[in-house]
Order: C-alpha cells, then structure tokens, then sequence
C-alpha cells in the first residue's frame, strides 16, 4: 500500500501577483474500524501505515493488553464494500487465549477524529485505576543537553512531514543514552503515539522504563495518559501542555515537558528526573 500521501492540483496565490496551478502533497486521512475478535470496538481517523501498531498500542492505552504475546495476529477485512473489497481500512486483532476481550463499554459508536483521541471523565477514572505500569519510581535521570536536542532529531526523521507539512510525529528515546528507538508519524497525535507504543508492546519491550516519548504537537491529557499506560516515565512536547496534563502528571509521578525549543524548556511536573552537567554524566556511567 502506498496510500501515506495524496496528489491534488492547487492553486497558489500571493497577493499583488497573478495566481499559479500546480501539483501538490497531501497527508492521506482515511477511517481504520478496529475489530477485536471480530467484534468492532472503534473507528478512528488516521494516515494508513503502521496499522497493526496503532491496534496494538490502542489496546494497551485501553489497559486490554500489557505484553507482546497479548496480541497474537492482525488481518484486513476483505467485504468492507458492498463489491466485497478490501479497503485495508477494517483490521481485526485477535487476542491470545485467556486475554479478557475489551469490556462492552470501551466500545465506541461514534468516530474518533484525527485531533481527539480519548478524553472525559470516565477515561480519566480508568487510567488511574487500571495502569499496569506505574512511574513513580522510575529512576531515570535525563541529561538537558540531551534532552534539547530530541526536537530537531525528531523533526529530521519525519520523512513524510517533509513532504506534505502535515502530520504529527511521536518518538521514543533511551532517556540515558539518547537513542532514538522508534519514530511515527500520523495525522493524529494520539494516533502516532499508539504507533509507537504498539511497535513496542510488538517488540515485548513494555514496560517502557527509563524512556522519553517525544511529540510534535502539545501535551494533552491523552498523550500523557497513553504514556502512563505504557510505563513512560517523561513526555516532552515541543508545544503546551494541557491543565490536564498537568495536574495527571504531577499525580502518577511523570515528568511532563512543554515548549521544548532549541536549548529551553519549561517543565510542568517531575523536575528532578532533569539534570545537568556532572549529574547527567554519573546517571551514565553507572548503567
């Protein structure tokens, strides 16, 4: 499938001068209904690509699934058109034997869009409750050179935002060492997000201590509660957090960064998993 970006005819115009046609790159936003044993759970608005990480990083966020073998295979439903086609835009997981099927209440009869993943109360209650991975006690000390320097590393991966200007990206680095372990782009923030930690609970490497989850976009309650549900001890963001955010993070024992720029940064909650200099440095040496 080659279904990331679409070509559309535009036309360009600056004024005081005569308007250009051309040809130019879109990010391609498509529906994927989420089944679970054949069951729908949700439908969301996302850019084709990673697919099966998005389900699989949906259903941890969820609290369904926690490790790899949770998730046994993915397929695309053929019939999804009244011609019997397959549009790749209906995926059904199936869960190993003896993992409990999403409750009938996580089922989502409306549709997600690509701004707003989870939001409201009842969610809010859920993940306080239901964390299989808390963070309090993640020891993890992160150098601020470092950690400085992830918005522009993650800004020169994002392959299909050069193109089109139009997706978020997630990324996921070592929080010691810096290594960029896995990097997503999608339409939706929350959706690139899933990506990252499905590609994750895919490589069994839940609970994601000593991480930080880079995002493009600001830090909204849902990102940090995703965070929360794969065991990310930081999120940085190269925009503002949410109130939300906020107070949730200073809660569960997250570090929670906004306005990530250049060598800046304002940090809302756990400041003491930031560190400088001589600090940063003995952090490395003794893992």
């Amino acid at each position: 499938m080659s279904r990331i970006t679409a070509r559309r005819k535009v036309v360009r115009l600056t004024v005081g001068h005569p308007p250009t046609t051309r040809e130019d790159v879109l990010a391609v936003e498509e529906p994927l209904e989420i089944r679970v044993n054949g069951r729908s759970l949700a439908v969301t608005m996302r850019t084709p690509g990673n697919d099966y990480d998005l389900a699989a990083g949906f259903l941890v966020s969820e609290g369904v699934i926690t490790r790899g073998e949770h998730f046994v295979t993915a397929r695309y439903c053929a019939g999804a058109t009244d011609e019997g086609l397959n549009t790749y835009n209906v995926l059904d997981v199936s869960l190993a034997p003896g993992v409990r099927p999403p409750d009938p209440s996580l089922e989502r009869t409306f549709l997600t869009t690509s701004s707003c993943g989870l939001c409201g109360k009842a969610s809010i209650d859920a993940v306080r409750t239901k964390s299989s991975f808390p963070v309090m006690d993640d020891p993890v000390r992160v150098d601020a050179e470092l950690l400085a320097s992830f918005p522009d590393r993650l800004r020169t991966r994002q392959a299909v935002f050069e193109k089109t200007g139009g997706l978020h990206a997630a990324a996921l680095f070592d929080g010691v060492t810096g290594e960029m372990l896995v990097l997503r782009e999608d339409v939706g923030r929350h959706n690139a997000v899933d990506k990252v930690i499905g590609w994750a609970l895919k490589e069994n490497l839940l609970p994601l201590t000593g991480t930080v989850l880079m995002v493009s976009s600001r830090a909204s309650f849902e990102l940090a509660q995703k965070a929360m549900m794969a065991g990310i001890p930081v999120l940085a963001a190269v925009s503002a957090p949410s109130s939300l955010a906020a107070e949730f993070a200073a809660e569960v024992g997250m570090t929670l960064i906004g306005f990530l720029r250049g060598n800046s940064m304002v940090i809302y909650a756990g400041a003491e998993r930031i560190v400088e200099g001589a600090r940063a440095e003995a952090q490395r040496t003794t893992v």
